[in-house]
């Protein structure tokens, strides 16, 4: 128990510490390529987020964002004795990785985010907030009134769908459909959030000095797409990657690629 709260994790290898943050679909199984390969360098660390899989945490709350997951991950990191690690999350948690750097930097080495969430940023796009208004239209309402109506499988096929394309849900392999299945606890209290994409002080970002790497995947949707440049512009030391063949789930839909370019940035971020 962490910050009052049931977080199941894995570990394997010896180094410098390397924390992996899975996104909302995922849980601490969902890195396995890149925990064997780290593995051999670094001392590596997979954890399921508060509402993910296996986790038996109360279902609520009605703040969920990646201010709680940040405060989480800070105490883990408390709790496991580390002292500077280095971060790496994809969606939501990269999230949780970015807010804990801008409120706790001195935990922090070095920060690898693909595709956080920061959706608030949205509002201020030249588009005058179209992007923003379509997500909530297209994804995260319908799939709040799914949960609402005790339809779990018809919620997750708005996210799914909505971030990758129309029919992607239905696609799904058995395997693939069950492990989503597991962690609909986290979309579900996203949903019920008030404020489930907090804003984060651009100010602060541009404040980072830790070395940042700002991965996107080539097919992203195009709200993804802009956050990870509007990061990449403010942060001062942040590099950048486009992982090929693969959207918002690149670190599961290209593992390869995912895995060199982070190796590669680790390695010469020291």
């Amino acid at each position: 128990m962490v910050n009052g709260v049931e977080l199941h994790y894995i570990s394997a290898g010896s180094g410098d510490p390397v924390i992996l943050l899975h996104g909302g679909q995922g849980d601490y199984r969902a890195w396995e390529p890149q925990m064997n390969e780290l593995a051999r360098y670094y001392h590596v660390i997979s954890y399921s987020r508060r509402y993910n899989f296996p986790n038996q945490n109360p279902q609520t709350a009605d703040d969920h964002s990646a201010i709680v997951e940040a405060a989480d991950l800070a105490a883990l990191i408390k709790a496991l004795r580390l002292k500077r690690v280095n971060l790496i999350g994809t969606s939501m948690g990269a999230a949780a990785a970015l807010t804990l750097a801008v409120e706790h930097p001195r935990m922090v080495r070095t920060l690898i985010i693909a595709e956080p969430p920061i959706l608030a940023w949205a509002r201020d796009f030249p588009d005058g907030g179209a992007l923003y208004r379509d997500f909530f239209a297209r994804i995260q309402d319908p799939a709040r009134a799914a949960f609402d109506a005790g339809d779990d499988a018809g919620a997750m096929r708005f996210f799914v769908d909505g971030f990758d394309k129309p029919g992607r849900f239905n696609g799904l392999t058995a395997e693939a459909r069950l492990a989503i299945m597991q962690n609909t606890g986290f979309f579900r209290m996203l949903t019920r959030s008030k404020n489930p994409y907090p804003d984060l002080s651009r100010q602060k970002i541009r404040a980072l000095r830790m070395p940042v790497l700002v991965i996107t995947g080539e097919k992203t949707i195009e709200i993804h797409r802009r956050i990870d440049e509007e990061l990449s512009r403010l942060i001062p030391r942040a590099r950048s990657a486009t992982i090929p063949n693969a959207g918002h789930g690149a670190a599961r839909e290209n593992p390869g690629a995912f895995t060199e370019v982070v190796e590669n940035f680790l390695e010469t971020s020291g």
